[in-house]
């Protein structure tokens, strides 16, 4: 079988990874294969056309409410008198109220939107008189056409226009101490350490910037004060209101460094790391949305997938090299501790780090630069081997809440894409991407053989035209652990055979020693007291001359 067909279920063309709408941009699986601008006018699009859809449904329903409510209402004035015969034309009103409240539970959402909340949503009571039922009927209509009817992404924008209406200048010192004081309940009530900290490099941060400072940190506040009152809101809602935000600080930040792209993203990226460490509780994996229900088939799915080897995947890597092991490793934590992190750039800056480990354990296993085609394989093979908690959950909130900037293009939008590839790739995983037959597919998805226990025969069959890749590993650990305790045994027997020669030599230099002092003993001769101490004829001298002075 060639390396090209082996690689068929598993290679993925790189433009596949671009958007769809042929912007150059990278795409993402969760944006249906759109970058984050093509998405977001898709989105917008397709948002205007569901609220006209639910304007017209709430037009339908009024409508056929005044209907009804004139017929009864009607039949009513005629026959006051006889309540037994009036019954039968409240039977058609109930009906058209059940009819009514089945629509409004499928619209609910949509609905909502639009009408402020009555007593008529609320279940009527037997108890309930008929006058008492009229009044709070007109009371709601008269709710209903005052004023002008605004959709739900008119509200949101107004917000975000109310934030942004003040001039781009300084506040007064009065005002940013009064607004030091003003915490949002919801997101002040338990700070922790982490947003004690951040907070407090953001003041430091903007402090650098002067003028603009002291603006960004309080647009950046009352943004965060607007998003707790909006907690009823989807997920896609809220990353809407944090797109907008990010679009119209970038905008107004880029005309005022006249510019500089460089300032700009470095002041995005505080913004966003304040923003999101505020926000992070309160947006991540919200009761809104199924993401635990997908983490939970993820990680579901990877358990099921453990018998998968490194050889099925046509991996590039040999992990007995220790520097590749090690890589192997690094890549592993870098893709779990995504998870511990509360910013969507330091979430990417983990996958980065990952997918640079995986580069580099290619690049010393092949001695040669690494291919795309070798990455993603890798990829989907350390995410196996990791299982990452709340890995969906984790893809969707760096989708929903990071700067779009970072993953159109990049090295961080580059790798994300992988990462959804290698996602995706897991979920659709198949015989025919591990070169498997269907029936040993089946067998070891369903737990009934595990490729990595002996005790079952059947398990360790050939698997198509050629050996069970797990047999080959199999004997190849073998030999390596032959190979490894012959290696010891011959470090043990060279380290025995030096200490023999060390003791042989010492005992070699002890007896030259010896034979040398008895051949040539040595005599130490008694030191001289002076130099004519030997002379015993001292007296026969003459006497010393003396000095004489003659006169004359």
């Amino acid at each position: 079988m060639s390396q090209r067909s082996e690689r068929r279920g598993i290679h993925v063309d790189q433009s596949e990874l671009l958007c769809k709408k042929g912007c150059g941009y990278y795409g993402n699986a969760a944006w249906q294969g759109l970058c984050s601008k093509c998405w977001r006018e898709e989105y917008q699009r397709a948002r205007q056309k569901q609220i006209q859809e639910d304007w017209a449904l709430a037009e339908k329903l009024q409508r056929e409410e005044e209907a009804a409510y004139a017929s009864s209402h009607g039949s009513q004035s005629q026959s006051p008198a006889q309540p037994s015969q009036s019954q039968p034309s409240l039977t058609p009103f109930s009906k058209f109220e059940e009819k009514k409240t089945n629509e409004k539970t499928r619209k609910v959402t949509t609905v909502k939107k639009f009408f402020s909340p009555s007593s008529r949503t609320a279940p009527k009571k037997g108890t309930t008189s008929m006058s008492e039922r009229e009044r709070d009927e007109e009371r709601e209509r008269r709710e209903k056409f005052q004023g002008r009817r605004e959709s739900h992404g008119e509200t949101l924008l107004r917000d975000l226009k109310g934030i942004f209406t003040q001039n781009w200048e300084m506040s007064s010192p009065t005002e940013e101490s009064h607004e030091g004081k003003s915490h949002s309940p919801s997101f002040t009530r338990q700070p922790s350490v982490e947003t004690d900290r951040v907070s407090r490099d953001f003041v430091d941060f903007l402090k650098n910037l002067q003028k603009p400072g002291r603006e960004i940190h309080k647009q950046s506040r009352a943004f965060i004060e607007s998003m707790a009152n909006k907690k009823d809101l989807g997920a896609d809602e809220l990353s809407e209101c944090v797109q907008d935000f990010y679009q119209n600080m970038s905008d107004r930040l880029m005309s005022h460094f006249k510019g500089s792209s460089e300032k700009v993203e470095r002041v995005m990226d505080q913004v966003e790391k304040y923003i999101m460490t505020r926000l992070y509780k309160s947006v991540f994996c919200p009761e809104t949305t199924d993401d635990e229900k997908k983490d939970l088939a993820t990680q579901h799915r990877i358990r099921a997938l453990h018998w998968v080897t490194i050889q099925m995947l046509c991996v590039p890597v040999d992990e007995e090299i220790l520097e590749v092991a090690d890589s192997v490793v690094k890549a592993i934590t870098d893709i779990i501790e995504m998870d511990s992190k509360r910013v969507p750039r330091d979430k990417l800056a983990c996958i980065t780090s990952c997918s640079k480990h995986i580069f580099n354990a290619i690049k010393v296993t092949k001695k040669e630069p690494a291919s795309a085609d070798d990455f993603l394989p890798t990829l989907i093979y350390i995410v196996l081997k990791a299982n990452p908690p709340r890995l969906q959950s984790n893809i969707q909130y760096i989708t929903r809440f990071c700067n779009p900037s970072r993953l159109m293009t990049g090295e961080d939008g580059y790798y994300f894409t992988n990462l959804c590839c290698a996602v995706a790739f897991i979920e659709k995983l198949d015989a025919q991407s591990l070169n498997l037959s269907p029936e040993d597919f089946e067998r070891y998805m369903s737990g009934q053989v595990s490729p990595r226990r002996q005790d079952d025969p059947g398990s360790w069959t050939d698997s198509g035209s050629s050996i069970n890749p797990l047999i080959s590993q199999l004997h190849h650990n073998l030999d390596v652990l032959s190979s490894l305790e012959k290696r010891q045994q011959q470090v043990v027997d060279g380290a025995m055979a030096l200490q023999t020669e060390l003791n042989e030599w010492q005992d070699s230099v002890a007896r030259e020693v010896q034979e040398i002092l008895e051949k040539y003993p040595l005599e130490i001769k008694p030191r001289a007291s002076a130099i004519d101490a030997e002379n015993v004829e001292n007296d026969r001298l003459p006497p010393p001359l003396q000095p004489q002075v003659f006169a004359g």
